[in-house]
């Protein structure tokens, strides 16, 4: 692993760990908010077949708590493109939910929340870099394409073989 991944993953995962902590502490205030997001998202997934809680306080805690062990992942270097497509996921809804700016009465409190929102849209993109981050070795795709074009290669050459 280079010295960047090793320094920037725990960096990278600093912001959710604190954030999720913080959650979890104090639950009520996010779940008030989140409140816009879950009454439209817990339908749909419901109707997907995922079995989620309609509680945003339920909801809340548990989207720390999957913030905190994919946070902890990443920062260990454990599964890190599986832990940074989770907290892109995660953050997702957080963002959606926590920083509605274009709601916001007032300039200042419009201001810092546009701000916040866009600030984790860029967390999100730094995020999705992470998953599809291979280390200087092949992707899953890459190697996918590599076999498909082997086997065509070898099939070839035992139909030659074959029909001489």
């Amino acid at each position: 692993m280079t010295v960047s991944r090793l320094i920037a993953r725990p960096m990278l995962a600093s912001i959710f760990l604190v954030g999720a902590a913080g959650a979890l502490k104090n639950s009520s205030a996010p779940a008030a908010k989140a409140d816009a997001v879950t009454s439209r998202l817990v339908p749909l997934a419901r109707k997907a077949g995922i079995p989620l809680p309609e509680d945003p306080e339920t909801l809340v805690k548990l989207n720390a708590g999957v913030q905190i062990g994919a946070a902890l992942a990443l920062a260990m270097g454990r599964a890190p493109r599986l832990s940074s497509a989770v907290l892109a996921g995660s953050l997702i809804p957080t963002t959606a939910a926590g920083h509605r700016y274009w709601e916001a009465d007032d300039n200042a409190t419009r201001s810092q929340q546009q701000l916040h929102f866009f600030k984790n849209v860029a967390i999100i993109g730094g995020l999705i870099i992470a998953a599809g981050d291979t280390e200087g070795r092949p992707g899953v795709a890459w190697r996918t394409r590599h076999a498909a074009k082997d086997a065509r290669r070898e099939a070839k050459l035992l139909k030659a073989k074959v029909t001489s």
